[in-house]
């Protein structure tokens, strides 16, 4: 089956022009390399709304099965992916964040900083993943295969 995706990268200065978004555009080449297609892709600063109303269209009007964010995880007073994210999210998946953090911790103990979350609105999969390309690369990498399988259950057929 295949899945359609959005990709919100989540950068005040990717927003602006300041800086090149490169973590948007990996994470979409891996996610079209194992199947999925990529509907939309958007970049919006370091605002709760925005983030929150990024994400509501992507869910909502959209309907993506999965919703992957870059960036806003880490402890930056303008970190705040995971709170909009909360305020998008029905019910939270917990161990996906966890998978990513076990992964992570083999390559660098400052994976522990890492705020991320992840759960579902409708039959949507919502997941946020670092603002690093290095770093969402690897964080996907980790979840991806699983991912089918929670989109399925999502939908219905996955058990």
């Amino acid at each position: 089956m295949s899945y359609t995706a959005v990709v919100i990268t989540v950068s005040d200065k990717c927003s602006t022009g300041e800086r090149q978004d490169t973590s948007g555009p990996a994470i979409c080449e891996m996610l079209t390399q194992a199947g999925y297609s990529v509907i939309h892709t958007a970049t919006v600063p370091d605002e709760v709304e925005q983030i929150r109303d990024s994400m509501l269209q992507a869910c909502d009007a959209l309907h993506a099965n999965l919703v992957v964010s870059t960036g806003g995880t880490g402890l930056s007073p303008r970190d705040v992916t995971p709170e909009a994210t909360r305020l998008v999210v029905e019910r939270e998946i917990p161990a996906i964040p966890q998978a990513m953090l076990y992964s992570s911790l083999a390559i660098t103990p400052r994976a522990m900083l890492s705020r991320a979350a992840a759960g579902t609105r409708g039959g949507s999969l919502v997941l946020n993943l670092p603002g690093s390309e290095k770093a969402a690369r690897e964080n996907l990498g980790a979840v991806l295969d699983t991912l089918e399988h929670a989109l399925k259950m999502l939908a219905g057929s996955g058990h």
